[in-house]
């Protein structure tokens, strides 16, 4: 069975503060051109998306050098029922069952149920990850973060203060952004995130899960 993990692009969308705006327009029409062909502009970073390590990391790999081998394959869920708004949650505060082995796979995907504020005001202040969490699943095999927010960093923080995309990007692994529909999905998933064939740094993702 597949899963759609991915916010759809609408018109007007949210998207991180600052970035492009989206907007979908008729470019042509049935009545006038005999086609209906939609004219549409967002920025790279639009609805659910990766990174790659350029967005944030300077020389860092471009999409273009992103392998689809790394955008699929098993993924381990960590749930975090205890997120606040604005708050860090830690190594303790992520829940799977078993615990957290010492090895995990390279896609980890954190659930902090915050995709249900997506579009809404609420979605600004977003729990984010404690860094040195973040190193600590780099350490143990981690080499892509997929979380269900607008950052895996706090949103609004000081423009410099990004410290988990440091920690990844700048060991060039991956991060996907904004991904939803993982309340009913086992802990153990194989996953799948098909970027848009763009060259910089980062793109809008159709991010499905195979159950």
């Amino acid at each position: 069975m597949l899963h759609d993990l991915t916010h759809p692009i609408t018109d007007g969308m949210m998207v991180y503060p600052g970035d492009p705006t989206v907007s979908i327009r008729p470019g042509l029409t049935l009545d006038r051109d005999g086609v209906v062909v939609e004219r549409v502009q967002m920025g790279s970073h639009t609805g659910t998306h990766i990174d790659a390590p350029a967005h944030t990391i300077l020389g860092g790999r471009t999409m273009a050098e992103v392998t689809l081998d790394e955008l699929v394959g098993d993924a381990l869920i960590l749930r975090v029922p205890t997120a606040q708004p604005n708050q860090p949650y830690t190594w303790g505060d992520l829940v799977v069952p078993g615990g957290i082995p010492d090895v995990v796979p390279a896609i980890v995907i954190i659930d902090t149920g915050w995709a249900r504020h997506f579009g809404q005001q609420a979605a600004l202040q977003h729990p984010h990850l404690d860094a040195a969490t973040a190193a600590e699943l780099w350490r143990r095999g981690m080499r892509l973060l997929a979380v269900d927010t607008l950052s895996p960093d706090a949103t609004g923080a000081p423009t410099a203060s990004f410290p988990v995309h440091e920690i990844v990007l700048g060991g060039d692994g991956l991060i996907v952004e904004n991904i939803r529909g993982l309340t009913d999905l086992p802990a153990r998933v194989r996953v799948g995130f098909f970027p848009l064939n763009l060259q910089g740094d980062g793109a809008p993702v159709r991010a499905v899960a195979f159950t």
